[in-house]
């Protein structure tokens, strides 16, 4: 059977590139090689009764356009709100920020009233920096080099929108796109444990440290999420990730996609410069009009397409594209709740994030130990309990505390990751201890991902969550390629849509959307 298009990988970029083709009338084939979709937005019963959401844990990023044109929601999709960050400090204080602003700012207070005053015009300058980026997330990337007419009109609306800014705006944002998280924070407050805890989110997915320039605009990546319209708003799918992931699949099958999983790519079939189709690892060959590939460059070009079909430039661009892998996951069934120091017992400081980052020193500190190629042993950590908030994901009475762990280099100095899995996770297990001593004794079970289980059971090259980092070099028409941003190919008929083309990593669906509708000819 003959194909419109195949799409290869059962991600949630993979499921909403062929969605968004399906509804437009084309045959497609998704071909995902393990045995469950999602890719790393998945939900597994690692343990009997113990459902995790394995990699990505949390939502924001998802594209209100998606949830809406693919109707999510009728499919299942229920985003259920995060309500808060929660630090736990070594002196015995914390800092937590809640989604009610008012409390927020009540909170900051008791630590600097001069940073009380100031999260209020921060919270504001943000917003206006994430209003002037949100259409960018939904655009093909200009080729600045082309001469193009429509090329030429796509970069004179960035100049127009950027000469539209208020003059502090515009300051703010070449301030975002060049400083370091900290630096930039610097700007705003004086409180250790805020600037830390706010810096987090400009190191996640990259091998740099909160200190490093260009953090400040991953601090604004992830600022963007929405949910309802509210920026900076983050939540659990009901089920775990795997039910976002699941919801696009319905919407998928209901237009009309055929998915295969524990379906390996061997190889893209090349013929005369043109996609022609897929080979499996078992032999089967699957033909098409075009391949669209939701996987990286690195498993795209250097191992399904043989070097010589490419050209020999393009192929150097691949080899130079950074990956640098410098995160894991561990995660947790508990007997209980864990039982902070600072805060004893539960309450609802519980049903936030949880976040080891108490001062700007000891998140650079942790880089650090990882730029020589260690993990780091007081590393920056980012938990959650779902139980709290979606108990059907473990059996009554029990939870699950799932942890993001910075720093764990792809390249250890020494040794390798499957020495070192299980020291990893003591490190981490020690740590979570040094603010709620009883961890130890409530761990029923536990999952430890490095770097390297990321890249052999999810297909993320060197353990990357974003595919790739979202440094300066390596973002909007230079992501992944410069001169290849388009979401096309130097192999006619084949395209990329996954995490490493524009606008990148998290659960945000909008490189599968923008590949799709580029593909069919329509604007975002």
């Amino acid at each position: 059977m003959k194909y419109d298009a195949i799409v290869i990988g059962g991600g949630h970029n993979g499921l909403t590139a062929a969605a968004y083709l399906a509804r437009a009338g084309r045959k497609v084939l998704v071909v995902e090689r393990r045995h469950v979709l999602g890719g790393a937005a998945v939900t597994e019963e690692v343990f009997p009764g113990f459902r995790f959401s394995v990699c990505s844990y949390v939502v924001s990023l998802l594209r209100p356009e998606i949830i809406r044109d693919l109707e999510l929601p009728r499919h299942g999709l229920e985003i259920l709100p995060l309500d808060g960050t929660f630090t736990p400090m070594p002196n015995g204080d914390h800092l937590w920020r809640v989604n009610d602003h008012a409390k927020t700012q009540r909170e900051i207070s008791r630590h600097s009233k001069v940073d009380a005053e100031a999260y209020d015009e921060y919270g504001k300058a943000m917003v206006e920096m994430a209003r002037f980026v949100k259409p960018i997330l939904n655009m093909t990337p200009p080729d600045p080099m082309s001469l193009d007419p429509r090329e030429l009109m796509k970069l004179l609306f960035l100049g127009r929108r950027f000469r539209g800014l208020a003059d502090v705006d515009r300051y703010n944002q070449i301030q975002l796109m060049t400083m370091s998280a900290a630096d930039f924070l610097d700007q705003w407050f004086e409180t250790d444990v805020l600037k830390a805890t706010m810096a987090a989110s400009g190191i996640i997915g990259t091998f740099l440290g909160v200190r490093s320039p260009g953090t400040a605009y991953v601090l604004l990546h992830h600022y963007m999420g929405e949910i309802d319209g509210a920026f900076r708003s983050w939540g659990f799918a009901r089920g775990g990730t795997g039910a976002i992931s699941e919801a696009i699949a319905a919407a998928a099958r209901e237009a009309g996609v055929e998915i295969r999983t524990a379906a390996p790519v061997a190889r893209i079939a090349v013929k005369g410069g043109r996609a022609a189709g897929v080979v499996l690892t078992n032999g089967d060959e699957m033909t098409a009009d075009m391949v669209i590939s939701s996987v990286d460059p690195n498993l795209t070009f250097l191992r399904f397409i043989d070097s010589r079909e490419l050209p020999g430039e393009f192929l150097d661009e691949v080899r130079r594209y950074k990956f640098r892998g410098s995160s894991g996951k561990v995660n947790l069934a508990l007997d209980a709740l864990p039982d902070f120091t600072c805060m004893p017992g539960g309450g609802p400081h519980l049903r936030g994030a949880i976040s080891i980052s108490p001062g700007v020193d000891y998140m650079e500190r942790a880089y650090d130990q990882a730029k020589y190629g260690e993990f780091s042993r007081r590393p920056y950590m980012d938990m959650v309990i779902p139980t709290l908030t979606d108990p059907s994901v473990a059996p009554p009475g029990k939870h699950i505390l799932s942890c993001f762990v910075q720093y764990a280099p792809y390249k250890l100095a020494s040794g390798t990751w499957d020495d070192q899995r299980e020291a990893f996770g003591d490190t981490v297990i020690d740590t979570i201890a040094e603010y709620a001593p009883n961890i130890r004794d409530i761990i029923l079970h536990r999952q430890v991902l490095t770097p390297l289980d990321l890249e052999r059971d999810f297909g993320l090259t060197e353990g990357n969550i974003f595919q790739g980092e979202l440094t300066l070099e390596q973002l909007f028409f230079a992501r992944p390629v410069p001169g290849w941003a388009q979401y096309s190919t130097p192999v006619r008929n084949l395209w990329m849509c996954g995490s490493a083309t524009h606008p990148g990593g998290g659960i945000m669906g909008a490189p599968g959307r923008n590949c799709a509708l580029r593909i069919l000819g329509q604007k975002a």
